[in-house]
């Protein structure tokens, strides 16, 4: 069993765990999932006229919508460009948020993801989530948190319409102990004080994407890594919280062996990490079907293996077509992609909650708006609100089928 036990409490109609604090102010928790759960959606903050993004990547101005517009068929059926029901709306506007926002809860998404990023020693995207959820006039509604999500990224790989072939580096991941300090205090400054920030027993949940890339800020040593998350749970508890949770979020579940079962656990015993969970399933599959049984049968192996909470994720599909020009059918999940099969994976996810007791009910999905990967839970002119319903009638328990 995991290191964590649970016990659930009532307190003027707001619930309060021991192990896990989510009630940071009762109108956020009033709005929440019924019974606690905690369906988490990752935000891709890259469609708004970012100055680094509009710099760099997409001079448009509509950030990345400029590549998805471009999204082109590659088979017959293929679903491209993908269109949005309301449209290449941008994504740091905090009225288009608020439309978010009230639509989420609504249908039972009750967390924001955010990724987050700092490039070139400043802040990359970040104004989605500082202006356009946190100006929202109804963010109180439902709980975030960031994820620091560096990676290299060549040029190419954001918008090839620009770049062509030339996948020279654009941005290197790592950070320097100078700059890992801003972003400690940064962090901790804009974020982690808001009530509605996303807390584990009263400690801000701070996800990172790339423990690799973490490692190369240090020279790749274990033990100066180490020394800089020790520092950040220190100025964390310095700046009045219990402590820190830090999550390991892999880009993809995959399966164990003993090799990497035991890299895995030294990675998160070394850095002690706290939780971990994926940003999409992994092991892409032209089926759906077959998509979600992989992913279902890896989430058993990490929870065998870890011992520490694993948080299921369910991906809505996989298309990143707009910005591969070469790939084709076999990199699309495009059989049984359906919002009913999305809806009977997700309520896997939820007997796996319901089978861990002594965790947070937290599940995450991908995503919200990763339109250029084709896997968003908004609605479109394909499926209108179907995934989005999909949510709300697995977390609301109104389908025995389920």
């Amino acid at each position: 069993m995991k290191k964590w036990m649970f016990k659930m409490c009532l307190i003027t109609g707001c619930c309060i765990f021991t192990g896990f604090s989510s009630c940071t102010r009762q109108t956020a928790q009033n709005a929440a999932v019924r019974n606690d759960y905690y369906v988490a959606a990752y935000v891709w903050p890259s469609c708004h006229n970012d100055p680094m993004g509009r710099e760099k990547l997409w001079p448009d101005g509509t950030g990345e919508w400029e590549v998805i517009k471009k999204g082109n068929p590659r088979f017959d059926g293929h679903y491209q460009p993908r269109l949005p029901l309301w449209g290449y709306e941008m994504d740091d506007d905090p009225k288009v948020v608020e439309k978010w926002i009230d639509v989420a809860v609504d249908h039972g998404v009750n967390v924001f993801i955010y990724d987050w990023y700092w490039y070139d020693e400043q802040p990359f995207l970040e104004s989605a989530v500082n202006n356009g959820f946190l100006k929202a006039a109804n963010n109180e509604k439902m709980h975030f948190y960031l994820m620091w999500a560096n990676h290299d990224v060549k040029k190419n790989y954001w918008n090839v319409h620009r770049y062509g072939d030339n996948d020279s580096l654009l941005w290197n991941a790592a950070v320097d102990w100078k700059n890992f300090k801003i972003i400690v205090d940064r962090v901790i400054g804009q974020y982690f004080s808001k009530p509605n920030y996303f807390k584990i027993d009263g400690q801000p949940v701070f996800a990172i994407f790339s423990v690799e890339e973490l490692l190369e800020s240090f020279n790749g040593s274990v033990e100066e890594t180490r020394k800089a998350l020790d520092y950040f749970r220190t100025e964390v508890q310095n700046a009045g919280f219990p402590g820190l949770h830090l999550q390991l979020i892999y880009g993809g579940g995959f399966s164990l062996n003993e090799n990497n079962t035991q890299k895995v656990l030294d990675k998160i015993h070394s850095l002690n990490f706290n939780s971990v969970t994926f940003y999409n399933m992994g092991g892409m599959r032209e089926d759906y079907l077959a998509y979600g049984n992989r992913s279902v049968a890896i989430r058993e192996q990490w929870d065998k293996a870890l011992d520490v909470p694993v948080f299921p994720c369910t991906s809505v599909g996989w298309d990143d077509t707009p910005r591969f020009p070469a790939k084709g059918i076999k990199d699309v999940v495009h059989y049984h992609n359906t919002p009913e099969s999305f809806a009977a994976l997700l309520s896997k996810a939820k007997k796996y909650v319901d089978a861990h007791p002594e965790q947070p009910k937290l599940m995450t999905v991908n995503a919200w708006n990763e339109w250029v990967e084709g896997s968003y839970l908004l609605p479109d002119m394909q499926n209108g609100f179907g995934y989005l319903e999909a949510v709300k009638e697995v977390m609301n328990r109104k389908y025995d089928r389920y």
